[in-house]
């Protein structure tokens, strides 16, 4: 009795608020209890809408995708919430950024175990994309109609390689000036355009102040924008070749020609 009378209560309070003015000013859609409704969520939402409304369901099991890609986008959210964590202490300048590093390893309360989840997290963004891109590779997923993605997910392996690249030199220890020093003097040997490259990396003739400044800002601005716009163009495109990377749904013209198919044999029946 009192179970009933909980869910029809539960029920009227829910029938009421997706009627409110308050509901329909946010979502142009009624509750999402039937398949037109579900569409429309997804649809009308701007988040929602970079995933496909459904998916094959021998796409999603886990020893098919092993989430990869899931785990990558968790690990860039977990790397910007803790490097905005870090930005409230940490000063780029040649004179301050290895006090500011010592300083949050010692004095800062949880500074030590934010650095290290944000240090722990690029490494494992690195091998999780790795992987993701050998996943996708083995399964064919980057053939038509997903070329066009596949050519943005190369693009987002090589951001992820220069976000570790750029935070690889912020601590300002003789570890990382002298590793970004071998690796941006490879630079000037590419062809063509090896000299302008080392040009905008270090700013100058060695790793100096400058350097620091340009591979922060890389670091905290330029390439985590250019991150967060390629994946949304990924999601985007993996609800429109067909959801993740099963066989693309068939098209309507095809369906549409399946069903005059049947219909006719089943006439000539």
């Amino acid at each position: 009795m009192n179970s009933s009378t909980n869910k029809s209560l539960l029920d009227t309070m829910t029938q009421k608020m997706v009627e409110s003015q308050l509901w329909r000013s946010i979502f142009r859609h009624g509750y999402p209890d039937t398949p037109l409704n579900q569409s429309l969520v997804m649809m009308g939402n701007v988040f929602l809408h970079l995933h496909p409304v459904k998916v094959s369901r021998q796409a999603m099991k886990i020893t098919y995708t092993w989430c990869m890609g899931g785990i990558s986008f968790f690990l860039f959210l977990l790397l910007t919430i803790t490097g905005v964590f870090l930005m409230f202490y940490y000063v780029p300048d040649t004179n301050l950024a290895y006090l500011n590093i010592q300083q949050l390893s010692s004095a800062v309360s949880f500074g030590n175990l934010v650095r290290n989840m944000h240090r722990w997290a690029a490494h494992l963004m690195v091998v999780s994309v790795t992987l993701h891109m050998i996943r996708v590779f083995y399964h064919g997923a980057y053939k038509p109609p997903r070329e066009f993605n596949w050519v943005i997910g190369v693009l987002l392996f090589l951001v992820t390689l220069f976000l570790s690249f750029t935070g690889y030199l912020l601590p300002w220890d003789q570890i990382a000036i002298w590793a970004i020093t071998v690796g941006t003097n490879l630079a000037p040997y590419a062809p063509v355009v090896g000299g302008p490259v080392y040009q905008v990396l270090v700013a100058g003739g060695s790793v100096s102040q400058s350097t620091l400044i340009r591979f922060y800002v890389g670091h905290v601005i330029f390439l985590p924008l250019l991150a967060a716009l390629l994946m949304a163009v990924h999601f985007w495109r993996i609800r429109k070749d067909g959801g993740a990377a099963g066989p693309p749904p068939p098209s309507r013209r095809e369906i549409e020609t399946r069903a005059e198919e049947r219909t006719s044999v089943g006439a000539a029946q």
